[in-house]
């Protein structure tokens, strides 16, 4: 699958209209200047001699050097993806505690206002574009009410921790540094709102489905006739039975929100892998591209992969050797 991911992102950064070392040359670059930039960077060659030259590179760790930062792609992304991947992470941590228990209360209290009113904001996360809602958040919390600030990750005059794992987070409590912990949440807030409520409506709607088919099971039924409490019933049973497809969609929106970060980003100044793309799209950069979409595709299979593990935990049945 990564094979086929580098091959197909290869393919087309090099369709899409634009001449990179032109743009890399700067508009006062004469013809000798981007030839020279060309021959450097190996855009005069033949397309499989690229593409081969870029795998034996990926093969050893190089991504390739950015031609708009002359920075190495791989460092550019060692310091970029902590601050998306923190994004992320809290995002789809509050759409999860906020969603499952949510969908079990819809299910529950099936077409009542409970019902109604979380419907409402299933549709709601799923209609309503992330940017659009970002923007609203910046004009009411931040701008009118001025209760979080408007974006980025710190304030300018506010100096990071010193790295340790590169998370903004982790590093502020591993060194102790408290406000700088609580400054950087304050920023997050408002992004970290925005990406959730996708996911969040998502994932309350497939594990609403899944709980109302699941509390119509015999067993179920059995287990309100032995006189079991209803909050066991739907907490121990119902919810472990019913959280297989809830957990294939926290997978899958991991994967989106990782690639959808760039709105989001954007909106917020965001200092990501997503607003990253974006200016090696704008300027045509390509080895930033390709090596951003190749880290979401991992991360994605990665995700993926960790949920089909944790399909054999919540089921027995799974991991159990089926006959011979």
């Amino acid at each position: 699958m990564l094979f086929g991911l580098l091959c197909l992102t290869f393919a087309i950064s090099h369709i899409v209209p634009g001449d990179p070392a032109r743009l890399a040359a700067g508009p006062d670059a004469n013809e000798t200047m981007v030839r020279t930039l060309r021959t450097k960077y190996g855009l005069d060659q033949p397309l499989p001699v690229q593409f081969g030259r870029y795998l034996r590179g990926v093969l050893s760790g190089d991504l390739g050097e950015s031609l708009r930062s002359h920075h190495a792609v791989l460092d550019d992304l060692v310091r970029y993806f902590p601050n998306t991947f923190e994004l992320v992470t809290l995002s789809l941590g509050l759409a999860v505690l906020l969603g499952i228990p949510l969908g079990m209360l819809s299910a529950v209290r099936k077409d009542t206002w409970v019902d109604h009113l979380a419907r409402v904001v299933a549709v709601s996360g799923v209609a309503l574009p992330a940017f659009w809602l970002g923007l609203m958040l910046q004009l009411l919390i931040a701008l009118h009410l001025g209760v979080l600030p408007l974006g980025g990750r710190l304030p300018l005059t506010a100096a990071p921790p010193a790295p340790v794992t590169h998370l903004l987070f982790v590093d502020a409590l591993l060194r102790g540094e408290w406000g700088t912990f609580v400054t950087a949440l304050r920023h997050a807030l408002l992004p970290v709102v925005t990406l959730c409520f996708p996911a969040l409506a998502s994932i309350m709607r497939v594990n609403r489905a899944e709980m109302i088919e699941t509390l119509t099971q015999d067993y179920i039924q059995s287990a309100r006739a032995q006189g079991f409490s209803g909050f066991r019933i739907v907490t121990r049973y119902a919810l472990r039975n019913a959280m297989i497809p809830t957990l294939t969609m926290i997978g899958l929106r991991y994967g989106w929100m990782l690639g959808g970060t760039v709105l989001v980003e954007t909106v917020f100044d965001w200092p990501g892998i997503g607003l990253y793309a974006v200016n090696a799209a704008v300027s045509s950069d390509f080895q930033p591209i390709m090596g951003v979409t190749l880290l979401i595709g991992l991360n994605f299979m990665l995700a993926n992969l960790l949920v089909d593990l944790a399909y054999g935990w919540l089921d027995p049945r799974i991991r159990r050797p089926g006959p011979r």
